[in-house]
């Protein structure tokens, strides 16, 4: 099982929440098994996304979507996001 590590920081966490929940459903259907949500301990607006993946090539195209970039920017993200791919050892 692949998962994906994505780090990045929202404007509002109560805003950028909605939009994640909004698209849970295409998160799913694009092969996400699991999601966890961390805060940085210092900035609640620093987030940290840990998902796991039915595959590592769902995983990567899902992060390559237009909908995926769309929702970001609907969501508040304003930086770029830091995206690791990971393989379970």
């Amino acid at each position: 099982m692949a998962s994906m590590l994505v780090q990045h920081h929202v404007k509002d966490y109560s805003a950028w929440k909605k939009v994640y929940d909004s698209v849970a459903g295409f998160r799913h259907s694009s092969g996400e098994v699991s999601d966890q949500v961390f805060h940085d301990a210092s900035d609640p607006n620093k987030l940290s996304l840990l998902f796991k993946w039915d595959s590592l090539a769902n995983a990567q195209k899902f992060a390559q979507s237009a909908e995926l970039k769309a929702a970001m920017e609907r969501a508040g993200v304003d930086a770029p996001p830091v995206v690791t791919f990971l393989n379970e050892a």
